[in-house]
């Protein structure tokens, strides 16, 4: 990505019309050398081709400041800034406050970056603890907020930065700073991401002839780059749901996640693929599983016919099954010998320990301590199956963790390693391909639901944690408007105290484990710790289409507390002699609330 900073005339929009950067930006902060006013702002963006983007640049202003000179300019020219670029003190509660008023205000769809000029290590590391959408790395000049034609220190930034994007799931940076047609190539082996300003101006004005150059330049080395090294940073509608998803992955991951890409996107429609993997479903998976009619339960809570789809009769006990053999089969197909994996409650780990273990292949399983010791009897059965499992010290111990670590030795093993993602999240393809092996709960219940009662449901009821068994619920069911969706995520000991994984309720847009979507957050906009009863819920955030789901109204999503599935889990077990998963019975609790209505 190529961005073009301190447009100031018309003529320099021109001249980046006829050479199509990516971005470009304008300095909308007084009291600076290249500060336009409003109405040059609206002019600009007016001229501006639809295929480029627009960045405001702004300077410890106030946040309502902001967010009216965005409205203002929206009312008068139907354009905004995609992007908002913070190039002063801004700080982690500044950029969340930021971020909450552009929600408030229906601006969900604008980019929050943050400048940092660099003096040191510590700079750019503190940097990439902002939770910006993405970073633009400066040089440091004392007394100058940035735009001086400075190097920066390029060395420091590569040594720093690879453990930086690896520890913030891939939060995408610009290198700026001093960048002119003769460093420029220098600059992209840095970075593939690079901003410029002075570098493209004579006496002070942008030079369309240097404009020219510089873009020639980039192109070429563009073209050159084998195999396209860079980031998504989320300005593409590849992988959306809406204003979340996306592949926010450090440059290391970058070719596994397209090679991934471009294997699904070879096999999903193939016959071939499509045949082998029914046939597992079919005769090892035990598809189609049930779909039990409740008739104590129904009769017990009045309103609603009660249907259970019974996913816990599949092959290792619940609907992880679905997925993974999906995978694996795919992993096969890619020629990887050894396939990693997450796991919350184990049911992910023991399914990908078997499937691995059908399949000849070498297995490892990251999974929190916490979580290792509440679910041991999973451990015992994965490592069973010949996987290693790999307990997780870091952070709480639980699954958001288990998914960092196993991240980090994607990132090391590229060659070898297929990622075995087992939810509906992470950077695309994974939320889209998981939910394309889960699908087939939602095609099954309509099948059977059309044999038991001759019509569609009501109302489908799923446990939500990443989300993975809920949108294959859901998903057959979105374009049936009548069918009413509803998520049932863990409130733990309260959705209004700090010990619970209520995202939907209590989180905020963010990026996390290489996707957009919704998280809990703490007041600094780091990741927040969560708590639930079941370890298969306690994730700080939610797949990117569920959360475009609760953002267009399409799904509903109810909080359920510890208390409220204990008991929902003693009385299904009593009701009709089914025990389900704590998880399911989070689900289980929300349809006792709905029934009677």
């Amino acid at each position: 990505m190529i961005k073009l900073c301190g447009m100031q005339r018309a003529q320099d929009i021109e001249a980046a019309n006829k050479t199509l950067p990516d971005y470009i930006g304008m300095i909308l902060s007084d009291g600076y050398r290249r500060t336009i006013t409003t109405d040059t702002a609206i002019t600009l963006l007016g001229m501006l081709d639809r295929r480029i983007k627009s960045v405001g640049v702004f300077v410890d202003d106030d946040v309502d400041y902001i967010v009216k000179y965005v409205t203002d300019i929206q009312n008068k020219c139907c354009r905004h800034p995609d992007v908002i670029q913070l190039h002063g003190h801004e700080d982690a509660q500044y950029i969340s406050a930021l971020r909450e008023a552009f929600r408030l205000n229906g601006l969900n769809d604008i980019s929050i970056w943050k400048a940092a000029r660099v003096r040191n290590s510590d700079d750019i590391i503190a940097a990439f603890a902002l939770q910006a959408d993405c970073l633009v790395l400066d040089s440091y000049v004392a007394g100058a907020a940035g735009g001086t034609g400075v190097k920066a220190d390029w060395e420091l930034i590569r040594r720093t930065v690879g453990r930086c994007i690896e520890s913030s799931a891939g939060t995408a940076f610009f290198l700026a700073g001093g960048i002119n047609c003769d460093n420029l190539a220098e600059a992209l082996s840095v970075s593939p991401n690079v901003d410029l300003s002075g570098g493209i101006e004579t006496d002070g004005f942008k030079d369309a002839d240097k404009i020219a150059a510089v873009m020639r330049i980039y192109k070429t080395n563009l073209r050159c780059a084998k195999g396209g090294a860079g980031m998504e940073i989320n300005m593409n509608k590849k992988g959306r749901f809406g204003d979340f998803g996306g592949q926010y992955v450090p440059e290391t991951v970058m070719n596994a996640v397209s090679e991934l890409e471009e294997a699904y996107r070879r096999y999903k429609d193939d016959p071939e693929f499509n045949r082998e993997l029914q046939a597992l479903y079919h005769d090892y998976a035990n598809r189609p599983s049930l779909l039990y009619y409740a008739d104590k339960m129904t009769k017990d809570l009045g309103g609603a016919k009660i249907y259970i789809k019974r996913e816990d009769l599949n092959h290792t006990g619940a609907h992880k099954i679905n997925n993974v053999l999906g995978q694996i089969l795919l992993a096969k197909r890619m020629g990887k010998k050894r396939i990693i994996a997450e796991t919350g409650a184990g049911q992910h780990g023991v399914a990908t320990a078997t499937v691995c273990a059908l399949f000849g292949l070498e297995c490892c399983v990251y999974m929190g301590i916490e979580d290792t010791q509440r679910q041991s009897l999973n451990v015992y059965r994965m490592e069973l199956l010949g996987a290693k499992v790999v307990p997780v010290h870091s952070g709480t111990g639980t699954l958001k963790d288990a998914i960092n670590e196993a991240m980090r030795d994607w990132c090391t093993n590229i060659e070898t390693t297929f990622y075995c993602i087992g939810s509906v999240m992470g950077p695309h393809p994974y939320p889209e391909m998981v939910r394309d092996f889960q699908k087939v709960i939602s095609a099954e219940i309509k099948t059977q639901l059309q044999e038991k009662e001759g019509r569609l449901p009501d109302c489908v009821v799923a446990c939500v944690g990443g989300g993975s068994n809920a949108m294959g619920a859901f998903y057959n069911f979105i374009p049936d408007t009548s069918v009413r969706l509803v998520g049932a995520e863990a409130a733990g000991r309260g959705a209004d105290t700090p010990m619970n994984a209520a995202t939907l309720t209590n989180g905020s847009t963010g990026i996390f484990h290489g996707m957009k979507s919704i998280f809990l957050q703490d007041k600094y906009g780091q990741i927040a710790p969560v708590y639930s009863i079941s370890a298969g819920l306690d994730y700080p955030g939610i797949g990117p289409e569920h959360a475009n789901l609760w953002k267009t109204g399409r799904a509903d999503y109810v909080a359920i507390t510890d208390e409220e599935a204990v008991c929902a889990f003693e009385y299904l077990s009593r009701m009709e002699g089914i025990i389900p998963a704590i998880e399911s019975a989070h689900a289980v609790a929300a349809a006792i609330k709905i029934a009677p209505t």
